[in-house]
C-alpha cells in the first residue's frame, strides 16, 4: 500500500491520504501525553507522507486539536486534509486539582451534548480557533449514537448549510454504530462516514447494511479503530489485550491468534492485516489509526507499507476467520 495515494471523499472535492492520523492518543487517551512527544509524532508522520489528519474537540478537551494545530499552521494549506468533529460543547470550569473523566489532562472544560443550528456553529468557531485555520476541511456529528435523532434531523443540515458556505468541503457522521450510520447514509446526504471498530478483520458486520448502502450511494468511509482497541495492535495478543475498550474475552484471543497463525504463515504480521483488511473495499476511502510517539507513527508507516500475499485473504476465509462477502484480492 502506498501512504500517499490519496482517493476522494465521495462527490466532494475533498481527498485524504490511505493512512490518516487519528488525533485521540494527542489528547492524553489512556496515559498523559506532553506536548514535545506529541509535536515528534505528528513530525514523524508528515515526514512519512500521511496528510491526513483526524481530530475532535472531545479528544483531550481541545488539547489534540490544539497540537495538531500547531503542526499543522506553517505546512501549505492545500497540501493536508484536517477533520474535525461536533456534538460537544466545551464549557469551561474550575478543575479544581480534578482530571478529565476520559483522558488524562485537567478537567479545565466539561463537556455539553449539543446537536443544534447554534451549537454546532459554536463549536465550529471554537474549533477553528484552537486548530488556527480558517477552514475544516471533514467535519463529522460524533458520538450521536444516543443523540441521533436530533443530530439527524437537526445536525445534518447545520453541517450542509456549513457545506454550501464553504466552511467545510465534505460533512459525515463518525460512529461505532452501522445501522445509524446506514440511516444517515439513506436519509441524507453526507459525503463520508467514518466507522469506528466495525470493518475489520475481527467484526465485519458493516458488510450487513452500511458499506452496500454506501457503495450503492456514493459515500465513501473512513475505516477506524481498525485494531479493535489493541487486541489487533500486536503480533500475539495476550491475555491483558483490550477489545473495543474492554478486556478481550478468551473466545476473542483465540481468534485473534487463529488469524495472527495465517498471517504469520505467510510472513505478515496481525497489524499489517489490520490495516491493510479494510482497504478492500470498493467504499473505504482511507484508515484512520491513532498514534501518540514517533516510534508508533514508524512503526504504523513500515506496516502500511507492507505487501499482503493475497492468498492470506483466501486462507482465512478458508478457516472460517474472514466473512465469506468481503471482497478481497490484490493488496490497494
Amino acid at each position: 500500500m502506498d501512504t500517499t495515494r490519496t482517493h476522494r471523499l465521495g462527490r466532494s472535492n475533498v481527498e485524504i491520504t490511505e493512512l490518516g492520523f487519528g488525533g485521540g492518543p494527542l489528547g492524553g487517551l489512556f496515559a498523559p501525553l506532553d506536548d514535545t512527544t506529541a509535536a515528534e509524532a505528528l513530525d514523524t508522520a508528515w515526514a512519512g507522507g500521511i496528510r491526513y489528519y483526524d481530530t475532535s474537540p472531545h479528544y483531550g478537551i481541545g488539547h489534540s486539536e490544539r497540537r495538531i494545530g500547531q503542526l499543522l499552521r506553517d505546512k501549505p494549506r492545500t497540501e493536508f486534509t484536517l477533520s474535525t468533529k461536533v456534538g460537544r460543547l466545551l464549557v469551561p470550569q474550575d478543575p479544581a486539582g480534578r482530571m478529565d473523566e476520559s483522558f488524562a489532562v485537567p478537567a479545565t472544560h466539561r463537556r455539553v451534548w449539543d446537536f443544534t443550528r447554534d451549537g454546532i456553529r459554536r463549536s465550529v468557531e471554537d474549533s477553528l480557533t484552537r486548530l488556527g485555520t480558517d477552514r475544516i476541511d471533514v467535519l463529522y456529528l460524533h458520538d450521536a449514537e444516543q443523540h441521533f435523532e436530533d443530530a439527524l434531523r437537526s445536525g445534518f443540515p447545520a453541517l450542509a448549510e456549513l457545506r454550501a458556505e464553504g466552511v467545510v468541503g465534505a460533512i459525515g457522521a463518525g460512529m461505532y454504530h452501522p445501522g445509524k450510520l446506514t440511516r444517515l447514509v439513506q436519509e441524507v446526504d453526507p459525503d463520508v462516514v467514518m466507522l469506528s471498530g466495525r470493518y475489520t478483520l475481527m467484526d465485519s458486520s458493516a458488510l450487513d447494511s452500511l458499506l452496500p448502502a454506501c457503495t450503492e450511494r456514493g459515500v465513501s468511509v473512513v475505516a477506524a479503530s481498525v485494531f479493535n482497541s489493541g487486541l489487533l495492535a500486536t503480533d500475539r495478543p495476550d491475555a491483558d489485550a483490550f477489545y473495543d475498550y474492554a478486556p478481550a474475552a478468551p473466545e476473542l484471543l483465540e481468534r485473534a491468534n487463529r488469524i495472527a497463525d495465517v498471517c504469520q504463515a505467510h510472513g505478515v504480521t496481525l497489524p499489517q492485516a489490520a490495516m491493510a483488511f479494510p482497504l478492500h473495499h470498493p467504499a473505504v476511502a482511507g484508515v484512520v489509526v491513532g498514534m501518540r510517539t514517533a516510534q508508533e507513527v514508524r512503526r504504523n508507516l513500515a506496516a502500511f507499507d507492507t505487501h499482503i500475499p493475497a492468498q492470506l485473504w483466501s486462507d482465512l476465509r478458508g478457516q472460517n476467520l474472514l466473512d465469506e462477502r468481503t471482497p478481497t484480492g490484490t493488496t490497494p
